[in-house]
């Protein structure tokens, strides 16, 4: 497995359109936003097939992780811990000293688990609920 930046969206969108459109049911509009030409992505790869995705984005010293999903095939695996992993090493590379994402609530413990707290209200996104989760880097 290998996780690299990637400019072409092709492979990044095809993983957010398997995960949160078809498979957790959010809708063409809640899914696309004009946020991705702003951000990198990082694609991750099992030989030539992508089998997950996050994009990350850099505001000063705060950066942003987000859209993070992975192939139902390839959960449990570490790769979730591993796209994140990547992304804060990213961001502290470009100067972040802090990193946050919004999470869905029913995954708040995987990002517990790498240094995250809640530091928001839970929130609506799409119907599914939400929270502002941080971390120093």
């Amino acid at each position: 497995m290998r996780i690299t930046e990637v400019s072409d969206l092709a492979a990044p969108h095809a993983l957010r359109r398997a995960v949160f459109i078809e498979e957790q049911g959010y809708s063409e509009a809640d899914e696309w936003d004009d946020q991705d030409a702003a951000a990198r992505h990082l694609v991750a790869f099992e030989g030539d097939r992508p089998i997950g995705t996050a994009r990350i984005f850099v505001t000063g010293t705060e950066g942003r992780i987000g859209r993070v999903c992975v192939l139902q095939a390839a959960r449990g695996t570490g790769l979730g811990a591993a796209l994140i992993c990547e992304g804060m090493a990213r961001l502290r590379a470009a100067g972040c000293t802090r990193v946050v994402l919004g999470a869905q609530v029913r995954a708040m413990g995987f990002y517990e688990r790498l240094g995250f707290a809640a530091c928001g209200p839970e929130y609506d996104d799409g119907g599914v609920p939400h929270r502002e989760l941080a971390r120093p880097l």
